[in-house]
């Protein structure tokens, strides 16, 4: 969970996103997106994927199970 909260934060942050912009974009509610960035919570899947689709990253780049944000369609 650790990489997911820093991975977000960063992606936040290479995007300059702020947490109501990005909650928005992604349809969930600004609370829950606190959550998540707090490591608080963990995000469904499909939470996830919108996330990763936003960035334009991997979903394992996103969860921290590899360093390669390339998206591989």
């Amino acid at each position: 969970m650790d990489n997911f909260v820093s991975r977000l934060s960063s992606l936040r942050e290479a995007h300059n996103t702020t947490l109501a912009t990005l909650a928005s974009a992604i349809e969930v509610s600004l609370r829950a997106l606190k959550y998540y960035s707090a490591g608080q919570r963990e995000p469904s899947l499909s939470t996830l994927i919108a996330l990763a689709d936003y960035f334009g990253v991997s979903l394992d780049y996103l969860v921290g199970r590899s360093d390669d944000p390339t998206l591989h369609k």
